[in-house]
């Protein structure tokens, strides 16, 4: 049996984003570009801002999070990096007062590594420092996809831990996320599915299912703030596909036996088809609602939208 694979390729990002500024800051700025950074890093934003003042100088992207609203600012930087970025980046986050401090390189030294190592093990509780890498890759001829790599991170759960005990708006979030997932994988142990619920909890928004293709993925979500759950094919980099399952539209709808939101997002690399339940997922009481729920249209999702995936 002949079987053939596609190459891995690494792409320059300057090839991708001419400019810093013009290019790359304006597409990372992009709700469905920044939601891939945010996935990695596990944390939600909103009132994203790309180029906003901060005194004589302009931040990159200056950000919102949900629920705590502490500032998260954001530094490009589409080389490795060097002292003068280090030092703008502190320059931004006390010009915002920011708490999350995200410096986003192609490249990074040693030294500099250390130093938001340094950053993270010092500084005072409540204030992250993140070094990512963005890479970019294409399969065979494939449209190219962009690859956040996580180089240097707080010890979020050592902070998250330490702060719940006095309350702290973000960490108590953090914890209900974790604890909302693992309760919908007890609920998942002992329920009679083909899903594989064996994913980690973790303390994020949204929880992640194969079903049976690499093409795409199912992901579940939670949201406090606008007080829905959610269920949704998440679709990344490959708008052929969606398209494909839009021309099937009618079709996948029937046999779902309801209507479902079709979001193409079209200046974006991912697409998503979703449909929510209203409810809020601090409501612990509601929980075994929602995971009959999560757990419901998740099979439901994943026997329908198999069918229409080449």
């Amino acid at each position: 049996m002949s079987i053939n694979l596609s190459r891995i390729t690494k792409v320059n990002p300057r090839d991708i984003w001419k400019h810093e500024a013009l290019d790359f800051t304006q597409w990372l700025a992009k709700e469905d570009n920044i939601s891939i950074l945010c996935e990695e890093l596990g944390i939600e934003i909103e009132n994203v801002k790309p180029e906003a003042a901060a005194g004589r100088y302009n931040v990159d992207i200056i950000a919102d999070e949900i629920d705590s609203r502490r500032k998260v600012i954001i530094e490009n930087q589409l080389e490795p990096t060097d002292h003068k970025h280090l030092g703008q980046i502190l320059t931004y986050a006390s010009a915002y007062d920011a708490a999350i401090i995200i410096w986003v390189v192609t490249d990074y030294t040693e030294e500099h590594k250390q130093a938001i190592d340094w950053f993270n093990r010092n500084i005072v509780q409540g204030i992250s420092f993140f070094l990512i890498q963005i890479e970019v890759y294409k399969i065979g001829d494939s449209d190219p996809a962009p690859k956040f790599n996580i180089i240097s991170e707080p010890n979020d759960w050592g902070k998250t831990l330490k702060k719940s005990e006095n309350g702290d708006a973000f960490s108590d979030l953090k914890l209900q996320q974790k604890e909302f997932w693992e309760g919908l994988k007890e609920y998942a142990s002992h329920a009679n599915t083909r899903l594989n619920f064996g994913r980690i909890a973790k303390p994020q928004h949204w929880f992640n299912l194969s079903f049976g293709t690499s093409k795409c993925h199912i992901a579940l979500t939670q949201n406090s703030q606008k007080q829905y759950l959610g269920c949704e094919v998440y679709i990344r980099n490959d708008k052929q596909l969606y398209q494909n399952l839009l021309n099937n539209k009618e079709s996948i709808e029937k046999e779902l036996g309801y209507q479902v939101e079709w979001m193409e997002l079209p200046d974006a690399t991912a697409s998503r088809v979703i449909v929510t339940h209203k409810g809020d997922p601090r409501n612990k009481s509601k929980w075994e609602e929602y995971n009959v729920w999560l757990m419901k249209t998740a099979e439901e999702f994943a026997k329908v939208f198999i069918k229409y995936i080449k």
